[in-house]
């Protein structure tokens, strides 16, 4: 059993907007760490958004510049990233996390994002 799978990938043209959404457990919902990061052919995983399980404030990467924004749906279970304005530079296979206090970590299997016109 895939403790977190993504959706919401897709092609969108510059400057559109996308949601993904990971579904998870209400386990590692309620006591986990979750984050998006992502990863472009060639490139490091770099972290995209985090949000801690205490419900404080979410943390950005710098390239996000205010243009997403990371949340948690209760009824879905389920970690989301809006994205605003997307750019062609972030195309990207996004991938959810989860971790734990413990630093026991899981990872989705990613959903492709492609922002070209």
């Amino acid at each position: 059993q895939v403790p977190l799978v993504e959706s919401g990938g897709g092609l969108v043209q510059p400057g559109g907007s996308l949601r993904l959404s990971c579904a998870t457990s209400d386990y590692i919902f309620t006591w986990y760490n979750m984050a998006w990061y992502r990863q472009s052919p060639g490139k490091e995983r770099e972290m995209v958004a985090e949000l801690p399980r205490s419900g404080g404030d979410p943390n950005y990467g710098d390239f996000v510049k205010g243009r997403f924004t990371v949340s948690k749906s209760r009824a879905d279970n389920a970690l989301i990233l809006q994205m605003n304005s997307l750019k062609p530079e972030d195309s990207a296979v996004y991938f959810c996390n989860a971790e734990s206090s413990r630093g026991v970590n899981h990872w989705g299997k990613g959903t492709l994002v492609t922002v070209s016109s």
